[in-house]
């Protein structure tokens, strides 16, 4: 049995997650700017060492490849991309740990039936442009050509812009497309504290959560603060605040696992002594059951227009995102639990609350997840920490998974 080693996993995050580290603490590393670049460049020049074939495709995916007898492809990795100020291991560990995998597999010295790669996916967190899982949604032909111009960051560039300045063809996305996967397996730290409370080794994921994002507007009308009475006032904030108040009853009450998160606020002209008169805020809904969540995102839509009704203000709904929850392919999975009791890792099932790229990738490709422990339950923080061991282990599992599909 082929077996990853603590001190291995421990040198590759610690070199890796030394690129785009900020002063502070954490790491700002996004698509197309100069660390992701530079991470890029680090692992490249580990593939190289391992003896892989090494490819990026036209928006800045990175393969290392395993040539076997068959072109049909085992695909396995995550993310480099960071949020803003977040750590060494959230995707990061995903794609090292394929790393380690295939290292592993090529000293071996064994031809694989069928072919074996690892990738770094190019974006998924959404830091930078509002274009989650960019990388594979262009692995599976799902980008559209009008996204070049419409995503823009914070400075106003555009992803097309970014990626010619990231040395990629903007007009080339289309040649990423792939149609030779037959698997893909991410493994990923699990972001929450289910497998570190129950001192449990090994996720085995069921199902990824869906997300229905949508921005809310709320118009009122600015005021003096002193001299506008209480009950003659239409404050864009107070309504805004009751509908955060009244959603989260509503999930709440919905129970586990639905979860509702108000992020993101803009409140304007933001001056002590002025009733505020326009207000914009974020909503993050998420369930694993697809009815369910259309049902709940349904209710609290229309309790904010009643709650705008009520207060004499105008609501807006400005949708982000509605993406379905996704179940895992049944004889990837079945090969991940396999391989988890060759290896004499204990294992549970668990359900992922958080996106993750296997989410797009199942939607076309056969795709399986793999969850190792998170100190404490910390993820998008500096504080994000996986011992070596756990790390260390994950990979000997999926070591072993691969070896079971491509072998």
């Amino acid at each position: 049995m082929l077996t990853i080693e603590p001190a291995e996993m421990q040198h590759l995050v610690e070199t890796l997650g030394a690129i785009g580290e900020q002063p502070g603490g954490g790491i700002i590393r996004h698509v197309y700017d100069a660390a992701w670049s530079a991470a890029r460049r680090q692992l490249m020049a580990w593939m190289q060492e391992a003896g892989l074939v090494v490819r990026e495709d036209a928006v800045g995916n990175l393969f290392g490849r395993i040539e076997g007898d068959s072109p049909r492809t085992i695909l396995t990795g995550s993310h480099v991309d960071t949020v803003i100020l977040g750590g060494r291991y959230d995707g990061a560990l995903g794609v090292l740990s394929a790393l380690a995998a295939l290292r592993a597999l090529k000293r071996s010295g064994a031809r694989p039936r069928k072919s074996l790669e690892m990738v770094a996916l190019c974006e998924e967190e959404d830091s930078r442009f509002h274009g989650n899982f960019w990388g594979t949604r262009a692995m599976l032909g799902l980008v559209r050509q009008e996204e070049l111009d419409d995503l823009t960051d914070l400075d106003g560039v555009t992803i097309g812009e970014a990626m010619r300045q990231a040395g990629f063809a903007p007009e080339n996305y289309p040649s990423a497309i792939r149609d030779d996967l037959d698997a893909f397996i991410e493994l990923h730290i699990e972001q929450g504290r289910i497998l570190y409370d129950e001192h449990q080794p090994l996720g085995v994921v069921d199902a990824i959560t869906g997300f229905y994002r949508f921005r809310v507007t709320v118009e009122g009308r600015t005021d003096h603060a002193g001299t506008t009475p209480m009950d003659l006032r239409r404050d864009a904030l107070q309504a805004a605040v009751e509908f955060s108040s009244e959603m989260t009853r509503i999930v709440s009450e919905a129970g586990r696992p639905a979860v509702v998160t108000n992020g993101w606020w803009d409140v304007q002209p933001g001056a002590w002594n002025i009733v505020p008169g326009h207000v914009e805020f974020s909503v993050d809904f998420r369930h694993t059951n697809e009815a369910t969540k259309q049902r709940l995102a349904a209710e609290i839509r229309a309790r904010g227009e009643a709650i705008a009704k009520e207060r004499g203000v105008g609501i807006a709904y400005d949708l982000a995102g509605d993406i379905l929850p996704m179940d895992m392919d049944a004889h990837v999975k079945a090969e991940l639990q396999a391989a988890a009791e060759a290896c004499r890792v204990p294992w549970k099932p668990m359900v992922s609350g958080a996106g993750h790229d296997s989410q797009i990738m199942a939607t076309k490709v056969p795709t399986g997840m793999l969850f190792v422990p998170s100190a404490d339950g910390r993820s998008h923080s500096a504080a994000e920490f996986t011992t070596p061991e756990d790390a260390a282990r994950g990979a000997t599992v999926l070591v072993a998974a691969l070896q079971r599909l491509a072998y």
